[in-house]
C-alpha cells in the first residue's frame, strides 16, 4: 500500500469505492436527486463531497452549504436536550412521566376490540422517563408509517381519528392532551415501537426547564455549538439553500413533495417537533456528531458528561435483548437483528448477529433517507444527507458500512 493513500488508519483508495457506489447505483439511475457525504476518522476528514442536484426541476447542482430536512435525526438532539436536564438533577430515568404530566396518570393499555368495543386496562407499571427515551413507552406513530393499503390496528386508528401528527396545527400542549386519550399499544417496558415519544420528550424539556422547547435547543445547544444553520423554520435569506424533497414511487421516479420555493419549512410551525422538525446542514450536523464522538464536549463547550453519554448509548432494552425480540410495528430507522436501543440512539450489539461491522457504534436516521453513525471505538463518523422519502426505500446504511469498514486498516 502506498503510504500516501493511508490517512488516519484508512486506505483512502478503498474508501473512494463509496463515492463510486453512490454514483453508479443511485445518482446515474436517478434513484436519488443528490447528496452530501462526510466520512471522518481521528479528527481528519477522509471523504467529503456534494454531488447530484438539490432541485431537479430547476437543475440546481448540490451546494456545499445546502440545507436538508433531517426529520428523525432531530431525535438525538432532543434526547441530548432532555439529558442535559437529567444532569442537573431535574429528573431520574425511573421517574413516572405522570409526575410531570399529571393528566397522563389515567393511561390505559389496549387489550382487544376496536372503536366503541375497545377493551382496555390499567398498565402493569407506570410509564417512566426511560420508557419515553428508549421507545418502550407503549406509544406508537399511529398509522403514519404504515405502507399504503396496510391494515390499521385499532390503537393506530385512534391516532388517526384524533389527527395525531405533528403538523396537524395543534400546539405541543394540545398534542400532549390528545395523546392522553390514546390507549397504550402495550405495557410500558414490555415491547419496543418507534413512536411519538421523542415529541413528548420535547414537551418535557419545556415543562422541566420552563423554556419553550425551540428556545432551549437554540440557547443551550445550537448557539454554544455554533450550529447557525439548524432550525425549525428556515429564515427567508436561507431558503435558496433548501434542497427539494422527493418521494419514491413504484416506477422509481422522483416525485416532488416539498418545493423549496413554497416549503412548509418556511413557515413557523404550531408545534416544534422534537421527533422530526429540524432542518440542518452537513457542517452543523458534523458539529453535533463531533460533540458525541468527543464524549459531550467540543471546542471547550461541554453539553454532557462522558459518563452520561455512555449511559445514553448503552443498550436499555430489558434483559439486554435486541430489537428482534421486542419490536412491534412495521418500521423504524434501523434493522432489528443484533441491534439494541439506548436513550435516543440505536446501537450495534454484535457484529455477527447484526451481519454488519461497527459493534458499539450508535446512530439514527431520518425519513428522507438521511443517516449518521458515530463509532467511538474506531473514532469514526459518517453523515449522509439526501431528500428521498421514505428512508426504507434503500438499505443505504448497510451498504455504507460494508464499504467504509473495509477501508479501515489500522
Amino acid at each position: 500500500m502506498n503510504s500516501a493513500t493511508l490517512v488516519a488508519g484508512v486506505d483512502t483508495r478503498r474508501l473512494q469505492r463509496l463515492s463510486a457506489h453512490l454514483q453508479r447505483q443511485y445518482l446515474e439511475p436517478g434513484r436519488i436527486p443528490g447528496y452530501q457525504l462526510l466520512v471522518a476518522r481521528r479528527g481528519q476528514v477522509l471523504l467529503q463531497e456534494s454531488s447530484g442536484l438539490m432541485d431537479v426541476a430547476r437543475a440546481r447542482p448540490m451546494q456545499d452549504d445546502a440545507l436538508f430536512r433531517i426529520y428523525s435525526m432531530t431525535k438525538p438532539i432532543t434526547t441530548v436536550a432532555l439529558m442535559m436536564l437529567y444532569e442537573e438533577g431535574r429528573f431520574l430515568l425511573n421517574d413516572p412521566v405522570q409526575r410531570f404530566i399529571p393528566r397522563w396518570k389515567d393511561q390505559r393499555v389496549w387489550i382487544s376490540g376496536a372503536g366503541a368495543d375497545m377493551q382496555t386496562r390499567p398498565p402493569r407499571q407506570p410509564m417512566t422517563m426511560r420508557h419515553l427515551l428508549n421507545h418502550s413507552s407503549g406509544l406508537t406513530y399511529g398509522a403514519a408509517l404504515l405502507p399504503v393499503g396496510a391494515k390499521v390496528d385499532p390503537v393506530d386508528q385512534v391516532y388517526r381519528d384524533l389527527q395525531l401528527n405533528t403538523r396537524s396545527g395543534d400546539t405541543l400542549a394540545q398534542f400532549i392532551d390528545k395523546l392522553a386519550q390514546v390507549p397504550l399499544r402495550y405495557d410500558p417496558g414490555e415491547a419496543w415501537a418507534y413512536s411519538l415519544a421523542t415529541d413528548v420528550c420535547g414537551y418535557l424539556v419545556e415543562l422541566i426547564s420552563g423554556q419553550p422547547f425551540e428556545q432551549f435547543v437554540q440557547q443551550r445547544i445550537f448557539g454554544p455549538l455554533g450550529m447557525a444553520d439548524t432550525f425549525f423554520t428556515v429564515p427567508p435569506d436561507k431558503l435558496p439553500r433548501l434542497s427539494a424533497c422527493y418521494r419514491h414511487d413504484p416506477f422509481k421516479k422522483l416525485v416532488l413533495i416539498d418545493d423549496p420555493q413554497a416549503s412548509a419549512w418556511a413557515k413557523v410551525p404550531a408545534l416544534h417537533s422534537g421527533g422530526g422538525g429540524l432542518v440542518s446542514s452537513l457542517a452543523d450536523y458534523r458539529r453535533f456528531c463531533d460533540l458525541l464522538l468527543r464524549g459531550g464536549e467540543l471546542d471547550g463547550v461541554r453539553l454532557l458528561g462522558p459518563r452520561t453519554l455512555a449511559l445514553m448509548t448503552a443498550n436499555h432494552l430489558p434483559g439486554g435483548k435486541d430489537l428482534t425480540q421486542l419490536a412491534i410495528g412495521a418500521f423504524s430507522e434501523t434493522q432489528h437483528q443484533g441491534v439494541g436501543f439506548g436513550l435516543g440512539f440505536a446501537t450495534t450489539l454484535g457484529e455477527v448477529q447484526a451481519g454488519a461491522l461497527g459493534a458499539g457504534d450508535f446512530y439514527w436516521g431520518g425519513m428522507a433517507s438521511t443517516l449518521f453513525w458515530v463509532d467511538p471505538r474506531e473514532d469514526l463518523q459518517l453523515i449522509f444527507l439526501t431528500q428521498l422519502v421514505p428512508s426504507s426505500t434503500y438499505n443505504l446504511r448497510g451498504q455504507f458500512k460494508n464499504i467504509v469498514y473495509s477501508a479501515l486498516v489500522d
